[in-house]
Parts: C-alpha cells; structure tokens; sequence
C-alpha cells in the first residue's frame, strides 16, 4: 500500500483519540480506519476487516431505512460529500455484524490539504434516538 498523505495519517490519529465513532476513507471511497467506538457499532475491529472499497464497506454495514430497506451507496452521507466535496449530514439505521440495529446520525466532511488536493473524507457519528 503506498504511503499516505500527511492529512490522512493525522485524520486517522485524531481519529482515533476521539471517543465518537469515526470512519475515514480515501477519494474513491477506499476505507483506511474506523475507531474502536465506531467497532462496538458495527461489531467488527478494523484489524480484522482492514481496508474496504467502498462497494464493500457500504453494504457489510448495512445501512437501512427504518422499514430495514437496504440504502444505496450514493445515499449515503459519506459517499455524497465524496462526490460533492461538501460536508453532509444523514440518520440511518445500521446492523450490525452482532445483530444489533442502531439508529446513528452520521455528519461528514472532506479533508483537503494543504495544496487543496482533495484526499479523502471523515464520517463522524453518534446513536441517536428515533423521531
């Protein structure tokens, strides 16, 4: 794997001090890291599941609507400030690997550096409660 970006080595870090679930991904969606609050979520350590194309990450988490209809990719907010390079905000259901379905909202944002290159995306998210 060729070696990162500066920015995306400290995403990752910051990341990975935050106690919120956090999900950072390259320009074409290619998933690097997930914390370990985003791992209780899920039911899965990012050590066992390492990088993802998007294709992959997008379903295995199993986004859905509240009837438990599978959502697409491209409506998802990570996907979208992929493709837009704009923050997005969205709440959606997950199920997890474990069988346990949370309703999170997920806020996402590009990260550009210091050239202005775009080089990836942040998802940060929380359980939230129905409305």
């Amino acid at each position: 794997m060729p070696a990162q970006p500066l920015e995306l080595i400290l995403a990752r870090q910051f990341g990975d001090s935050l106690n919120l679930p956090m999900f950072l991904v390259d320009p074409e969606g290619n998933l690097l890291f997930y914390n370990e609050p985003a791992e209780e979520i899920f039911g899965l350590k990012f050590n066992e599941t390492g990088g993802m194309r998007l294709e992959e990450w997008a379903t295995i988490f199993k986004p859905t609507d509240q009837d438990g209809n599978p959502l697409t990719p491209e409506s998802l907010p990570l996907v979208k400030t992929l493709s837009t390079k704009i923050p997005a905000n969205g709440e959606f259901y997950v199920d997890s690997l474990t069988g346990i379905r949370s309703y999170i909202s997920v806020s996402t944002f590009p990260i550009v550096g210091r050239t202005k290159r775009f080089l990836g995306a942040m998802a940060i998210f929380l359980k939230s409660h129905e409305v």
